[in-house]
């Protein structure tokens, strides 16, 4: 019988895990935040810092220059070629081409000399606190969470620095940075996760009220149309077909006509929301003369939803940089435009705002034109840090600081809550006009929702379907889709 020899068992390694990639930590965390108020303005003194980021799914597999040059519009691509060259910009805490491609996993590291724009120094109002939220009404032209060019100038670091560095709040919904008005704010994170499923299932209303380029119509305006994410980069949203389900009912609360000025006759300049223009023939706005209060009410979440929905019905916030720019829309500021092809000119006419042009927020006018860019706007102004090199941007005009949108009302469905703001000023009668103000029941859009989009429920009937044209008649529920 043959013998098999049997050799004894090698030792085995015992497994071992990569260390996780040492990224770089950021340099100067400053406490007290490096706050001071000036002019009206809360400004933040430069300071170091490293943004780190995970790739997001979206990066995997492209080129790093790529990804910042595409991504990020604060710097040109030249000093994010520099800054990966030299070190500035890393992957993985290592430094890499600027052709180094990046995967899933991968930490990017980006340190340099941050400089912040100035916010309102409007302080951050409470409206209700208890042992579990913050009910607050957001100062506009705050950003909710650090992003982009801002970081301490933001609702999460201002009420961060006002209760204490360790304490954490807890945002439960999102108001762009331009807009002001209510927002929830979790003491723990039982209370901010319960309250944010609330507003993801769509159990809570919310009420929003702006002030609108010339007379919308009275009744209930319903538009129904879809919106696209143009670009991310941007923050452009357009009315299109192939977007996501967007609704929105809107009813008019008042209508304030263009003030003529004592001595001046029907050919005189005339002053429509604040700017002398000349009344004459010619173009689309010489007619959106005055404007309008309008409460709004969001049935679905869509980025920007509201501000698309009113561009594409004519009537665009009277001070929005993006929808009531005629130099990126041109005449008709794209109403009742759901097809257009002229996307990629619109992102390029939009990218220059606030590099080299002013960031025309009510720019409808060629006459007024010369007027606006005398006035004090964010744009670059040619000067450059002595520390770092950064190209420095002026200060934001007092009508860059946020947009006529105001988030008045939220309300749970089964109402056992509701938190409400008064009107902001902007929506109050101009001074010699009466109007309302303070919203009623009668020009409730929730009420609108609740009881009178049923229509078709009740009586087997579709509510009129308007397709976006000019129209002398609206019908009291009209929709657009």
């Amino acid at each position: 019988m043959a013998l098999a020899t049997i050799e004894p068992p090698l030792p085995q390694e015992p497994e071992s895990f990569a260390a996780p990639p040492p990224v770089a930590i950021t340099p100067c965390d400053p406490w007290p935040r490096p706050y001071f108020l000036e002019a009206g303005l809360r400004r933040v003194q430069p300071y170091h810092f490293t943004y780190n980021t995970y790739c997001k799914e979206r990066w995997r597999g492209r080129e790093l220059l790529d990804i910042f040059s595409s991504e990020f519009r604060d710097r040109p691509v030249e000093y994010y070629k520099g800054a990966i060259e030299d070190g500035r910009v890393a992957l993985n805490g290592k430094q890499v081409p600027v052709d180094q491609k990046v995967k899933n996993g991968d930490v990017i590291s980006h340190t340099l000399h941050r400089h912040e724009p100035p916010v309102s120094a409007q302080p951050i109002g409470i409206v209700h606190e208890d042992n579990d939220i913050i009910v607050i009404n957001k100062p506009a032209g705050v950003p909710v969470h650090p992003a982009g060019r801002y970081n301490y100038n933001s609702v999460v670091e201002i009420m961060r620095a006002e209760r204490g560095y360790d304490w954490n709040p807890l945002p439960c919904n999102r108001l762009d940075r331009l807009t002001s008005g209510v927002m929830f704010i979790g003491k723990h994170r039982e209370a901010a996760d319960r309250l944010t499923v609330q507003i993801k299932d769509r159990e809570v209303k919310k009420e929003y009220v702006a002030r609108v380029k010339g007379e919308f119509p009275e009744g209930e305006v319903v538009c129904e149309q879809p919106i696209l994410q143009i670009s991310p980069k941007l923050g452009l949203n357009r009315v299109r077909a192939n977007g996501k389900e967007a609704r929105t009912v809107f009813k008019r609360l008042a209508y304030y006509p263009p003030q003529q000025k004592s001595g001046d006759h029907n050919d005189a300049k005339i002053e429509t929301d604040g700017i002398e223009v000349d009344k004459d023939e010619g173009r689309s706005w010489k007619r959106k003369e005055g404007y309008s209060i309008v409460r709004c009410l969001p049935l679905t979440g869509r980025t920007h939803q509201l501000r698309v929905h009113l561009q594409f019905l004519g009537h665009p916030i009277s001070n929005d940089p993006i929808y009531c720019n005629q130099r990126v829309f041109g005449q008709t500021l794209a109403f009742g435009d759901d097809k257009s092809d002229e996307d990629e000119d619109i992102m390029a006419r939009l990218s220059r705002m606030g590099k080299d042009q002013v960031a025309e927020a009510v720019a409808y006018e060629e006459e007024m034109m010369e007027d606006y860019n005398k006035r004090k706007a964010e744009k670059l102004s040619g000067e450059v840090c002595g520390i770092c090199g950064t190209q420095l941007y002026t200060d934001p005009g007092p009508h860059e600081l946020g947009i006529y949108l105001h988030a008045k009302r939220y309300a749970c469905n089964e109402g056992s809550w509701e938190y409400e703001t008064s009107l902001p000023d902007w929506a109050l009668p101009p001074p010699g006009m009466e109007g309302p103000r303070e919203t009623t029941v009668e020009t409730d859009p929730i009420v609108i929702a609740t009881e009178k989009l049923h229509l078709e429920d009740l009586t087997g009937k579709k509510p009129v379907f308007i397709d976006g044209s000019p129209s002398t008649a609206v019908p009291s529920i009209t929709a657009v889709n």
